[in-house]
């Protein structure tokens, strides 16, 4: 595999996990960075993720990568800057961080690979692409993951 290689399975990683999160998200790409053999993928949420519904989000999320195959390396259960971190078993390395305005940022490492150039990602954004540029602040309301009434868990008596 090669670092184009690399990337291109980075960004289906990031497509099915954006995939994975009812109702959906908006999101823009962020920055690619390629290192001497390696490279991450970044993409930014822009819908506000509120403070009570962060931990579902997440969890939504965790879920996901669990279902995938991926290993959880470790988790900042911050309220303020909640993160989660995942590897999958070709040793990406995932990670979703809850950043400042309930802005969520999704990053892919990939390992050491074969060098090569490296592309810009051709999936379509959900919303204005800010690729190349600063990404502002989340500006998209969302009924579900921007409310702030936490989602009620199932007494113990529902979970039969």
């Amino acid at each position: 595999m090669n670092m184009q290689e690399a990337a291109e399975h980075a960004d289906k990683m990031l497509d099915a996990t954006l995939a994975a999160i009812k109702p959906a998200v908006h999101w823009t790409h962020g920055e690619t960075t390629a290192g001497s053999c390696d490279v991450s993928r970044r993409r930014a949420v822009m819908t506000i993720i509120s403070t009570e519904r962060r931990g579902s989000f997440l969890g939504v999320v965790e879920r996901h990568w669990k279902a995938e195959g991926y290993r959880q390396l470790g988790a900042n259960r911050s309220t303020n800057s909640p993160a989660t971190y995942f590897e999958t078993p070709d040793h990406f390395r995932v990670r979703l961080l809850i950043g400042g305005n309930g802005q969520a940022f999704f990053e892919v490492a990939t390992p050491c690979v074969a060098k090569s150039s490296v592309t810009p990602p051709t999936a379509e954004t959900v919303g204005p692409n800010y690729a190349g540029g600063p990404i502002p602040d989340p500006d998209v309301r969302s009924d579900f993951w921007s409310s702030a009434t936490p989602i009620p868990s199932a007494s113990p008596s529902e979970k039969n």
